[in-house]
């Protein structure tokens, strides 16, 4: 399954959207941390595709049938830049460049490679795993409403 990103930030929104509606016929329901740590990832690659290269982007979305509990989802968002991912340390009043390390944090595997004339970057959850600690992914800070702390991010 595959969703052609147009280099706007309004298409993060519809690559939640699409994902989410992807779900439900690999047997993982929407309310599951699976499913909230993987629209997360989404919504993490796309926005960088969209912000850092200006350039559009392909989201595949590799998602097991219903009867295999212990597979892999993978996603996947190649672009047409060359320039690699970075991960960043931000400093706590910095608006962004936490996204890699979120990544890092809540993927069982990720990684990327040069394609063609771009890039794919993609991240793994196993199904079966137990779902990573997102105040531990991220070094803590973790609030009671899910949120971290100088961290603000919408699930739409």
């Amino acid at each position: 399954m595959q969703l052609e990103i147009r280099p706007d930030p309004a298409e993060v929104g519809r690559a939640r959207r699409w994902a989410r509606s992807r779900l439900a016929g690999s047997g993982i329901e929407a309310d599951e941390p699976l499913a909230e740590t993987l629209i997360l990832l989404v919504s993490e690659l796309v926005t960088n595709a969209v912000v850092h290269t200006g350039c559009p982007a392909v989201l595949r979305l590799s998602l097991p049938d219903e009867a295999d509990e212990s597979a892999t989802v993978r996603l996947e968002v190649a672009d047409t830049s060359c320039t690699a991912p970075v991960p960043r340390c931000a400093d706590g009043d910095e608006t962004g460049g936490r996204g890699l390390a979120l990544v890092d944090g809540l993927a069982d595997r990720w990684g990327w490679s040069a394609e063609g004339a771009g890039k794919r970057i993609w991240c793994e959850l196993d199904r079966g795993s137990q779902p990573r600690d997102a105040a531990a992914a991220f070094g803590g800070g973790v609030t009671a409403y899910g949120g971290f702390e100088g961290f603000a991010y919408e699930a739409v």
